[in-house]
């Protein structure tokens, strides 16, 4: 999943009718403006202390664009950092952001001043493992037969991976894994609580334990299948909340969520944004409200959001 991930990201610019999918800031300028204004609102409570702005897996920077013009009108301006690897993604996020500063991974982002890191739809991408129930438990693997590439059991694990409420599962269950998931959401962490800040993330997904095969593939804007073709479909799997806050618990960072993007944007005033817009622009009040109902309704349960603060960071707006 990494490989394949690593060689379609840094292909193309999938994003768009013309890509394989369309995120949420590519739907309206509200979802990035109103995570500003949650940003800026962050900031003010926490005394407008100089902060750096990081986005992860930016996509083509309209997020962050309209974060920032958002963030401008309460005053805050902060250096924007992208952590991005994909050349062509990179070359669309200078159109949109020229003034950023590019990290291909964490370990660059300053050190000296708090992190307001924002996640979208970013965590879904990275690479899962997955168990196969048997007669024990066996880790799910890859084969490539000619040219075709298909899961199949490898050798037994020891149960005692195995969630105990999970152990005794049905003959062909599924339980997924995200390790570097976990890896990088302690390590943000670890960085918030040294130099304050905040985490958001906002991916779909549910809580774990459990079991289930999440493994997708998206082509053209339709499912395709994952082990067809890697390298040219986009591979995600449902982000495991419960195991992603318990990390960062246990980097000793304080979690707000899971809650409902539905939720998260309706505290932020998604409404009272659209109505501006569309008095604004009479004539794109139609497609505002059908974009604020996609923002809303479609994608706003199945999408969650999930806040982590520094210990001395105030609690951050819609997470009540």
């Amino acid at each position: 999943m990494a490989a394949a991930n690593a060689h379609y990201y840094a292909t193309r610019d999938p994003l768009g009718r013309a890509g394989d999918f369309v995120t949420a800031p590519e739907i309206s300028q509200m979802f990035g403006e109103l995570i500003g204004l949650w940003t800026a609102d962050l900031w003010d409570r926490a005394d407008r202390p100089a902060v750096a702005w990081v986005e992860l897996g930016p996509g083509r920077g309209t997020l962050t664009a309209d974060a920032v013009r958002a963030m401008a009108t309460a005053e805050l301006t902060p250096a924007v950092h992208f952590v991005e690897t994909s050349p062509v993604l990179r070359d669309a996020q200078r159109a949109h952001v020229p003034d950023a500063v590019w990290h291909y991974d964490i370990a660059t982002l300053p050190t000296d001043l708090p992190l307001i890191v924002v996640a979208n739809e970013f965590f879904d991408a990275l690479p899962i493992r997955q168990l196969v129930k048997r007669d024990e438990w066996h880790e799910r693997l890859v084969a490539c037969q000619d040219t075709l590439f298909l899961p199949i059991a490898g050798k037994p694990v020891p149960a005692d991976i195995v969630p105990a409420p999970l152990r005794d599962a049905p003959v062909g269950s599924i339980l997924e894994a995200s390790p570097d998931s976990v890896h990088l959401i302690r390590a943000l962490t670890t960085r918030l609580v040294a130099q304050g800040g905040a985490l958001l993330a906002i991916d779909y997904g549910y809580d774990g334990p459990a079991l289930g095969d999440t493994l997708q593939a998206v082509r053209g804007h339709r499912c395709a299948n994952p082990f067809d073709t890697p390298g040219e479909n986009d591979l995600t799997a449902h982000v495991d909340f419960t195991t992603l806050a318990a990390a960062a618990q246990n980097a000793s960072g304080v979690v707000w969520g899971p809650v409902p993007q539905r939720d998260l944007l309706g505290a932020l005033g998604i409404d009272g944004r659209t109505s501006a817009l569309a008095k604004a622009s009479p004539a794109r009040a139609d497609a505002l409200l059908a974009d604020r109902t996609r923002l809303m309704d479609d994608m706003g349960t199945l999408f969650r959001a999930l806040g982590v603060t520094a210990p001395t960071w105030p609690a951050p707006a819609g997470f009540a």
